[in-house]
């Protein structure tokens, strides 16, 4: 069997160590941690953390969604969007075109706290990137994103 550079196996390293799944969930616990120490600083657990993100970018986006990027089950960020509401971070509020679904919007505060943070993140995502060959950060982002596209169509039965 034929193998292409970037499928090499290296006998003198373990499965794990050389296990894609492993080396995904690895780099992302190192390069999320620094920047999660930060998100704590100011107060916000990571799913909450993920939730203004995606509300910086989407505003009025719906549970389900919102779910799908903070990498949370969504009966469990109900839960914490409830919280984050109490605190004066987000509000929730029926669709108008279909009163079953509910929207999730940035309160003022929430506004002005993703506001700080979202910079910082793009400055950490920055630092990481450079500590990659000049275009292996292009290359790996997009990557991972034809891989999430994949994995999503394999999901939802679009084979």
């Amino acid at each position: 069997m034929k193998q292409s550079k970037t499928q090499s196996i290296d006998t003198e390293t373990g499965f794990v160590d050389d296990y894609l799944l492993y080396l995904l969930a690895a780099a992302s616990e190192a390069a999320s941690a620094q920047f999660h120490a930060q998100v704590r600083q100011a107060g916000l657990r990571v799913p909450e953390w993920r939730v203004l993100a995606c509300l910086y970018d989407n505003d009025g986006a719906m549970i389900t969604q919102l779910a799908r990027i903070a990498l949370a089950e969504q009966s469990r960020l109900t839960r914490i969007i409830i919280q984050m509401e109490e605190r004066g971070l987000v509000s929730r509020k029926g669709d108008p075109n279909d009163g079953r679904r509910v929207r999730v919007y940035l309160s003022d505060e929430g506004r002005s706290l993703v506001s700080s943070l979202v910079p910082d993140a793009r400055r950490h995502e920055t630092y990481l990137l450079a500590q990659l060959n000049d275009s292996d950060g292009r290359h790996l982002k997009t990557a991972l994103h034809s891989l999430l596209e994949a994995l999503e169509v394999k999901r939802d039965g679009k084979n």
